[in-house]
């Protein structure tokens, strides 16, 4: 496939995604609980049927690739091409009617992601990136997307989905960098660091991630020039402790605080 091919294959991915869920939004749909007591997880048709129409697609145009997703069982095997799908990402949100959520779809190469898309189809926003470069798409028109180079954890601005998602040694961890920083607020999830690829927002510090949270993120923020690693600095690709970040500096200081 050429470039432009393939760009126009995730942008009908992120569509038929879009049109499987915002019949859902603001609506009194069922919501079911997958946390099996280990905390509110919900899961909606929306979910369900976002990540059908997306898997059905890739399936009839790359039979030979893998997927990995939140609601249906992974099938990677030996596939040098994987997908990785969040179809909502913030289900929380998105049951209580707030538009802080996104259609998360990222490509990994042999293991390493080399795109990534979020997709808001009720505000109508996009943000991409394949890791050289990031793109935002919507209402305000279409913008190269550049991370902002703040100098001093002091003047940064930062994002957690929630601090009571984190255990208590992560959480005590966390609140060494939340007393450092100009602000502090909680929410977002996905939006939060397309929000650090956009230069509003300087850091993003999260636990207990799956890979499908933060496997299409990586190109997007990397693209605008950002950097997200585990709290140890190494790969995110697999989810678990994840920091991001807009400058160098800035995320050094954090993972320094972190592991201190």
């Amino acid at each position: 496939m050429t470039a432009v091919d393939f760009d126009a294959f995730v942008h009908k991915l992120a569509t038929v995604s879009g049109e499987a869920i915002l019949p859902f939004f603001r609506t009194a749909l069922g919501v079911e609980d997958k946390g099996a007591g280990r905390g509110f997880d919900p899961v909606t048709e929306a979910d369900r049927a976002a990540e059908q129409a997306m898997r059905r697609l890739i399936r009839e145009t790359f039979p030979a690739h893998g997927i990995i997703g939140e609601e249906f069982d992974n099938v990677v095997g030996d596939a040098p091409y994987v997908w990785a799908l969040d179809p909502i990402d913030g289900t929380k949100s998105f049951i209580a009617g707030l538009p802080a959520w996104g259609t998360l779809i990222g490509l990994l190469k042999g293991g390493d992601p080399v795109y990534g898309m979020m997709h808001q189809p009720f505000i109508g926003e996009r943000f991409f990136g394949d890791g050289g470069v990031a793109r935002y798409r919507g209402p305000a028109g279409e913008r190269i997307l550049s991370a902002r180079d703040c100098r001093r954890l002091e003047d940064a601005i930062l994002f957690t989905t929630s601090p009571r998602l984190m255990n208590t040694a992560d959480r005590a961890a966390f609140e060494t960098v939340e007393e450092r920083v100009r602000l502090s607020r909680y929410g977002g999830d996905c939006y939060a660091y397309c929000m650090v690829a956009a230069g509003l927002v300087d850091l993003v510090i999260e636990t207990g991630l799956q890979d499908h949270d933060i496997i299409a993120l990586i190109p997007i923020i990397e693209g605008a020039g950002g950097i997200v690693t585990s709290w140890e600095g190494g790969s995110p690709v697999h989810g678990g402790r994840v920091v991001a970040a807009g400058s160098r500096r800035v995320h050094e200081e954090a993972l320094r605080l972190l592991n201190a």
